[in-house]
This record gives structure tokens, sequence and C-alpha cells, in this order.
């Protein structure tokens, strides 16, 4: 329990929001469903709400007032990656301040025990949301809260969901057009009404509810060669459609996954009968992306590889991210409170941050000092790439100088002008960075006459290993493709897992990291032209397509497609 997130209760009562999360992609909620979620401090959720749509809940809560409180003793360390990176990482900043976050609790009851739960909190001064999987309006149970409510006159608002039955055929490639009819066959059917509808017909139900029903619309006239569509995990990066007939529907080893690695078709099912399915050979977009059915290794810290999971998300990918490095405090914290110090007194003439980890360090230590972005009033600075330069653009500061071709170290040496008497009133730069972190840019600086401060703002460790099905996934070919952004990732990807077996393609974000990979015995097949996450993401997905074109992917392997 946390409290209400934020805790922010009225003196009147709070208003109750029911929500629809949708199909199960998070992309596909409305705009006020996200705006409703991102700033929800109390949730009861239904307990199949896809955990994409979870995490929107409370992104937009205000911090709570007060220091951050410590950790509790035994608690997981914060897991943040290393330095040694060939390209730009990215990083939520935290706060001075901590959120207590939002308080999620599922919706325990009957309809008519949830709806009492939701008016009495809303009569303490709370806002509450109900977060409904699918469509409020569309399942009895929460009609019957929805009803509830009303009668015991709480104000409340309904923010509609995409419906599953119209959005998973999309995603399957099954056009539905303007007369289709749809049924839930979980509860009671009028079979001979649904055996003689016009149109493709769309069912919901699980895989012990679709033998009996497709008997049924069999025994009431429709042709047991009837095409079928049985698609699980709808709208998500675990989506699988699998084509048959009313007769193969009756036959459960269609619906247990025959011999397919991928398993048996689980949870809710949509399933589109009629001469629809003839479409879908040229309209499955959405299972015919370049790493569609691909598992991903993203061995980086939870709350840093969005970016990349997104973006693989985007070309079909299941990615499972793997935290590899911790981010501890220096050991001794005076060379950084000196260099705080040193840029209000006017000491530097730039500040060159290599990571959004080095930007978070100074700012944390800002707030310790009661200081604000005004602290870099007068100072230059500059980032290694454009992700390090947004996290420094979010105090409102923006950075003078950021490479614009390769964004590394190398690339900022390239662009970083050289001291000069006249016009630089001085001469020093700043540079907080990791414990790790290799001496190529400060040698660099210091041939174009700067002197430099190189100072630890921060210490990378080892995170801790992996549960042992990732482990035993890593190291016999359970994942499809790994993607390394820093030389730390390899080396303690390897120190806490083993080695990615030899079939896992191997995909490196820059030089450096390559190298490091090679000298762990690694096959590199993938590199970007531009260390960045983008192309990084971009290169393996134009590689498994490569593979695909020429029939040369490996053979696939029984695993589990978490959703």
């Amino acid at each position: 329990m946390t409290g209400h997130g934020s805790g922010r209760r009225k003196a009147k009562p709070g208003h109750i929001t029911f929500v629809g999360s949708g199909p199960g992609d998070p992309n596909l909620l409305t705009t006020r469903a996200r705006a409703v979620l991102a700033n929800a401090a109390l949730v009861f959720t239904d307990p199949d709400v896809p955990q994409a749509v979870l995490n929107v809940v409370g992104t937009e809560l205000p911090p709570a007032v007060g220091p951050a409180p410590a950790p509790e003793k035994g608690a997981p360390r914060e897991q943040i990656p290393g330095q040694d990176s060939d390209g730009p990482i990215a990083d939520e900043i935290a706060p001075p301040v901590v959120s207590v976050g939002p308080d999620i609790r599922p919706a325990l009851g009957d309809p008519a025990e949830v709806a009492k739960t939701l008016v009495a909190e809303a009569k303490a001064g709370f806002d509450v949301v109900r977060l409904v999987a699918g469509d409020p309006l569309s399942i009895d149970a929460v009609i019957t809260e929805v009803n509830a409510v009303a009668k015991a006159h709480a104000e409340f608002e309904i923010v509609p969901g995409l419906p599953a039955t119209s959005a998973v055929p999309t995603y399957a490639g099954l056009p539905l057009g303007s007369a289709h009819t749809v049924a839930d066959v979980r509860g009671e059917v009028d079979w001979a009404a649904l055996a003689a509808a016009p149109g493709p017909l769309i069912l919901t139900a699980t895989a012990s509810h679709l033998p009996e029903a497709a008997r049924t619309l069999i025994e009431y006239g429709l042709a047991d060669s009837t095409p079928c569509v049985v698609t699980c995990n709808g709208t998500t990066c675990g989506q699988r459609s699998v084509e048959s007939t009313l007769a193969g529907l009756i036959d459960r080893a269609t619906l247990a996954g025959g011999n397919d690695p991928a398993g048996p078709l689980t949870g809710t099912l949509v399933v589109t009968i009629g001469k629809t399915v003839a479409h879908r050979a040229k309209l499955n977009w959405w299972e015919s992306r370049a790493l569609y059915g691909w598992t991903v290794l993203v061995p980086r810290t939870k709350d840093q590889a969005g970016e990349m999971s997104d973006r693989l998300v985007g070309h079909g990918a299941l990615p499972i991210e793997v935290p590899t490095i911790a981010v501890e405090p220096p050991r001794s914290p005076a060379q950084m409170e000196r260099a705080v110090k040193g840029l209000v007194d006017g000491r530097y003439q730039w500040v060159v941050f290599t990571s959004t980890n080095a930007v978070r360090a100074v700012w944390e230590k800002f707030g310790e000092f009661g200081l604000d972005a005004r602290a870099f009033s007068g100072v230059k600075i500059a980032c290694v790439g454009e992700s390090t330069a947004d996290r420094v653009r979010a105090f409102g500061v923006s950075p003078e100088l950021v490479p614009s071709g390769e964004q590394s170290s190398l690339g900022l040496l390239d662009e970083f002008p050289e001291y000069d008497s006249i016009f630089d009133p001085v001469n020093r730069v700043l540079l907080p960075r990791a414990d790790i972190a290799t001496e190529t840019l400060a040698e660099g600086l210091r041939e174009r006459g700067w002197e430099i401060e190189d100072v630890t703002a921060y210490r990378t460790v080892r995170a801790a290993p992996p549960p042992a099905e990732t482990r035993e996934m890593i190291k016999t070919g359970g994942f499809d493709a790994v993607c390394f952004t820093s030389s730390s990732t390899v080396r303690n990807l390897v120190g806490i897992a083993g080695k990615p077996h030899a079939r896992t393609i191997v995909a490196c974000i820059g030089p450096k990291t390559a190298e490091t990979a090679a000298e762990f015995g690694l096959r590199v097949d993938v590199q970007p032209e531009t260390a960045a996450v983008g192309p990084l993401v971009d290169a393996l997905a134009e590689h498994a397509a490569r593979l695909r074109a020429e029939g040369a992917l490996p053979p696939p392997r029984k695993k589990s497609r978490r959703r």
C-alpha cells in the first residue's frame, strides 16, 4: 500500500473515472485514457489489464514534498548503465524529491462491492480510476458497477477503450467491412442467429470454449471448411495468429499449437471466421515485420531500456530487459563537492557530459546544496550525444555543443574548439564521469590546450544475476538476438549470466563495444554506421530481413513469449 500515491485528497468528494484499457497495446489507449492514467494516484484495476498499460499509471504525478527517503535495508539498488558507451544512453533523471507513486489495487469482489469501494474512496476526497480490460460499457459486470455508482450520486466519467473485436482482426490483417457480427461464446449465445448472421463472425473465447463453439456452428449450418483465424495476445508484441477451418477448431491440437515452437494459444482469443481470411495473405502487416516472433535480449538497466525496447517492439520483436550495471555514488563526495563549488565560483569554461548518469549526478549534488540550473550561468555545456543533451535541456539549459556527426567521445572531440587565450577567459574543463571511464576524451581535450578536471561523479558496479530462466535462455539460444550498447554491458552480462549461445545474433552499437564482444569470443553480426540506439535496432531489423530473404534464418526454438 502506498497511501494513495501523492495523497491528493480534496476537501470535497472526488471523481470516479472508468477507463478502458483497449485491446492490449498501450499505444492504442485514447488520448483521454492516457492522460487520466498518467495523472492517476488511486487505481482499481482488472487482473488481466496488460502490464504495458499499467506502466502508464502515475507517470505524470508530481513528486511528493520533502527529501528523498533512504532505501530500506536490503532493498534493490537502482541500476543504471555504465559510462563506456559508444553512443548515447537514455535515462530518467530522478528529481531531488521522490514521488511515492500511484496506489494500484485489484478490483476485488462482485460488481456491487467494487462500486461500493469506489464510492467510499470518492466520498473520502480522492479521485479514483477504475481501469477495465477492454471497453467499460461492453462488459456486463462493469455496467453494473457504473449503475451502482450513478445510483449513489457520485460524480463519474466513462472513457471508452478500443474493442478487441475490431482492433485484433485489424492487427491480424483481416478487414471486417461494415457488416460483421460479434459474439462472446463464453456466455449465452443464440447459435442459430449467429450462424445465419451476415459478414464475418468475430468471436471472443478461450481455447476450452472453441471446439464446442465450432461444432455448434457447423450443426447450425456453417460449412466445416469455413476459414478462420485464431489470434492470441492481440495487438501486443506477443500476438500470434493461426489459420484453420471450423473443422480444424474442433481438433484441440490446432489450439495446442501443434509443432509450433511458440506453444499453445492461451488467454482470451479473438476468432475471425469467414471469407475475409483470404485477405490476410496481403494485409498481414503486424506479423510480417522484420523482427516478428523474435525475442531480443536488452542487457541494460530496466529504467533505461525504454527507447530500445520501444523500437524493437516497433519492428515486431519481444524485448526482454536484463539489468547488468548498477550505479553507486563515489566513495568520497569531496571531488564532486569541490566541482560544484567551482561551478558557482566561475572556475570552469566548459562542462562536458558524457552520459545521462553524469548529468544526474551533478543535478543531485545541486539538490544537496540548494542549487538549480542557474549554477551553470556563464559556463558552456557540451554533451556526447542527443540523449544526454535532452536530459540537460530538461533542466531548462541548452547545451552549446552536441556532435552533429558521430555521437561519441571521438565525435565530440572532432567538434570541440581549441583553447584560445584571447577569447577564453578560463582554460578549465570539468569532466564529471564514471570511475571506469577511458582517457580518450580527457587526452584529446588536453591536446586542444584545455586543463581538465576529471571528477568521479559515480561508480559503476555489476548488477545481480538475472532469474534462472533468463540465464538458461541466454546459454541455450532462447534469445534470437542481443543488443549491446556499451562495453560494460558485454562484460557484465557475461559475468552475471554467461555468454550468449552461438545461434544468438549479436548486435553492437559501435566499434568499441564490438571489440569488447570479440574479446569475449562473440561473433558480432550487426553494427550500425551511426552509434545510437535507433540505428542499432534498425540495422538489426535489416539484418533479419536479409537473412529471411536468403532463407538463412536459424530454425526456431521452443520458448516462452512473455507479454
